[in-house]
């Protein structure tokens, strides 16, 4: 299994990562689903916007570039909202709303996917 780990801050952001890097999967992502439970994150890649459009939730999101530098970090983005587009994205990290402040994740840091 996968984690996302921040490597500037040494926090465990998610140890279960949940790849969607096709075309259904991305289309998918979270919709329909009741909740992202804590210590799990989806991954679209590639990805530049997201959306919560059709959720029942609320998600931190982190669009991340090819290096894994945090370009954009989005705090509990409420069901219903467009993220806008974030040019030099290569993913997005959808993660349980709170994360981001939990971990003291700030754009800057350094995001690593890692296997176990």
């Amino acid at each position: 299994m996968m984690k996302a780990i921040n490597h500037t801050r040494k926090t465990c952001l998610a140890h279960s990562v949940i790849m969607a890097d096709s075309f259904f999967p991305r289309l998918k992502g979270l919709l329909g689903k009741p909740r992202l439970n804590p210590g799990w994150c989806l991954v679209l890649k590639p990805c530049k916007s997201v959306h919560t459009v059709l959720m029942r939730f609320s998600i931190d999101v982190l669009f991340l570039d090819r290096h894994g530098r945090a370009l954009r970090l989005i705090s509990h983005m409420p069901p219903f909202r467009l993220s806008g587009i974030v040019r030099d994205s290569h993913l997005a990290v959808e993660l349980p709303a709170g994360t981001l402040a939990a971990s003291g994740t700030k754009v800057g840091d350094i995001i690593k996917l890692t296997e176990e």
